[in-house]
């Protein structure tokens, strides 16, 4: 499904891009906007508010201060004011290699949530597990408390572990995860893989849950990597597929997403349909955000960042388009800042993509107003 205009006030938006470096302020260059677009409304900018990471994949607001994680070193960061990446503390347990190490990360009453590879304690078998730990100190002194599991047993493989974390408006943890390479398990609702999961902070199952007893939320995922709610509580997940479609799903309670008997729209019975799909070579869709009535989606593969109007979830535009397509290289997260921006993660340094300097790198979008 091809991109499409956005809504009328974002599709007649002035699209700007401006390079920040921390050192110093290159000249804004124009992102094109539609052909029918109109010169009324607002502005949409992008900095660099840091640099310099390594293998980043996850970003979690403390408040103000925003933290990341780091795949590979298992490290936790905060970005500071100045916009340098202090060492909160480092993931102990983590194995990482592939897709899998450090990934999601969420705040919930001062304590940082963490979805990580780890050993299983099973014949040197791996398993992904979610813990939480109390953040410690202050802005800039920030610490980590000892760990404390919520839910561990989550199959793990080289590839396809999901793990994408964070708290709907119901206060309930919820977490994606991949089929780990077992296609077939994503349809089994007694399996943790290729799901999403809805936990209460502590682990418990909620009672409320569609499959009594079960964490399970919804089932028939491939590898979903980004969820975020509408202020309405309406759910959403970008999904990854195999060869023909990726996805943009609204998640609602015990429903059957398909794979891997289906892929992409299907109308077919007993599965839902994407409210959009994209082929993979364009998309790889990541973290995503709601900010300003849209939704925001960081891509990998497609190294662009894919706007979709929450008034009409049919249709999408890039922001960075045409001549800037690519310009900051693979995508992984995108999330609302407290002060109504959305901050974008690059993914340039996880040996998939093309660093150049300065990479990996936060970026800063501002959703003006007309």
């Amino acid at each position: 499904m091809g991109d499409m205009l956005l809504s009328r006030r974002t599709a007649t938006a002035l699209l700007v891009v401006s390079a920040v470096a921390l050192a110093g302020c290159a000249s804004p260059t124009p992102v094109p906007t539609p052909e029918s677009a109109e010169s009324e409304a607002a502005a949409i900018l992008t900095s660099v508010v840091a640099s310099g990471l390594d293998a980043p994949w996850s970003i979690a607001f403390h408040g103000e201060t925003a933290l990341v994680s780091e795949r590979d070193s298992a490290r936790i960061v905060e970005i500071t004011a100045t916009g340098g990446a202090r060492e909160v503390g480092r993931i102990e347990g983590v194995r990482a290699g592939g897709e899998g190490g450090l990934l999601g990360i969420a705040v919930h009453e001062d304590q940082l949530y963490t979805y990580l590879t780890a050993d299983a304690g099973d014949g040197g078998a791996t398993e992904n597990r979610i813990e939480r730990r109390d953040l410690l100190g202050d802005p800039g002194a920030l610490s980590l408390g000892d760990a404390a599991t919520v839910v561990d047993g989550i199959p793990a493989a080289g590839n396809h572990n999901g793990g994408r974390i964070a708290f709907g408006p119901d206060g309930m943890l919820y977490a994606t995860t991949g089929d780990a390479g077992d296609r077939e398990s994503a349809q089994d609702p007694d399996a943790l893989s290729g799901k999403i999961l809805r936990l209460t902070p502590e682990g418990a199952v909620p009672d409320d849950n569609p499959i009594p007893g079960s964490a399970v939320y919804t089932l028939g995922h491939r590898n979903p990597q980004g969820i975020a709610w509408t202020e309405d509580g309406t759910m959403y997940a970008s999904e990854f597929g195999q060869d023909t479609w990726d996805e943009l799903n609204v998640i609602v309670a015990g429903e059957n997403y398909g794979w891997p008997t289906v892929e992409g729209i299907a109308d077919r019975e007993g599965f839902v349909d994407p409210v959009q799909q994209w082929s993979p070579s364009t998309a790889s869709p990541s973290g995503i955000a709601v900010a300003a009535d849209e939704i925001v989606i960081a891509n990998l593969r497609g190294e662009r960042l894919r706007i979709v109007p929450l008034a009409d979830t049919g249709t999408a535009f890039e922001l960075h388009g045409g001549e800037q397509r690519g310009e900051y290289g693979r995508l992984r997260d995108a999330v609302a800042a407290p002060d109504g921006s959305v901050w974008v993660l690059t993914n340039n340094t996880d040996g998939r993509g093309d660093p150049r300097d300065g990479d990996d790198r936060i970026l800063r979008v501002d959703f003006g107003e007309g």
